[in-house]
């Protein structure tokens, strides 16, 4: 009988001041796009996705937390800015609509996201070949969109003006299981790790 899995991954949590700054700039992008052309994500169910595992094993459970507590080890709280707009993989054919999420001390977030990279692979979850592009999806551009409504879409995005929308302290990462309903994603936090290392100028130290 196969094991039973669950699909998960590795996250920050956003701030609430936050998911309302960002909910009120999705609200003036959809106001623009053309009439069901994009499928929206509910500010609720975003998080900064550090490394999506997928089917995860029931029995490697206890293990990637135990990976994501080594991976955390030394890395104090650090700030994240949201800002910034675009599309992937283009403005000119946009498949997803996303907002910036930038280090504001350039030290900590690349590094940390690395360090589960790292620490999570030997359980069996492949290192993504792609580099990082730390981001929060907006919206998800309707396969049934026909051209027309695919360049609106990107005009829309590189007309728009989107500065800072917001800054949060980033005092832990989450593991979290999602459960895939028809009414929309439901998640759980199945292991929390604090950044609990010392704010110290440089790269994070490991803990002796």
């Amino acid at each position: 009988m196969p094991e039973l899995t669950l699909r998960t991954f590795i996250a920050i949590e956003l701030d609430e001041p936050v998911r309302d700054a960002i909910s009120r700039v999705q609200g003036k992008l959809q106001r623009q796009a053309p009439h069901g052309s994009v499928k929206w994500v509910a500010p609720d169910a975003m998080h900064l996705t550090l490394k999506f595992l997928g089917d995860t094993p029931v029995s490697r459970v206890s293990r990637v937390a135990d990976a994501l507590a080594a991976a955390c080890a030394g890395f104090a709280a650090f700030d994240i800015s949201v800002e910034g707009r675009g599309c992937f993989p283009n403005l000119r054919r946009p498949r997803v609509i996303w907002v910036a999420v930038r280090d504001v001390g350039g030290k900590s977030l690349a590094p940390l996201q690395a360090a589960i990279e790292r620490h999570v692979a030997p359980l069996g979850f492949p290192t993504e070949e792609r580099g990082f592009s730390p981001h929060l999806t907006l919206g998800r551009v309707a396969r049934s969109a026909g051209a027309a409504e695919e360049a609106a879409i990107g005009q829309m995005v590189e007309r728009s003006v989107v500065e800072q929308i917001g800054v949060q302290r980033v005092h832990a990462v989450h593991f979290i299981k999602s459960d895939l309903r028809p009414a929309g994603p439901v998640y759980t936090v199945l292991a929390t790790v604090e950044l609990a290392g010392q704010d110290l100028p440089g790269e994070p130290q490991p803990r002796p």
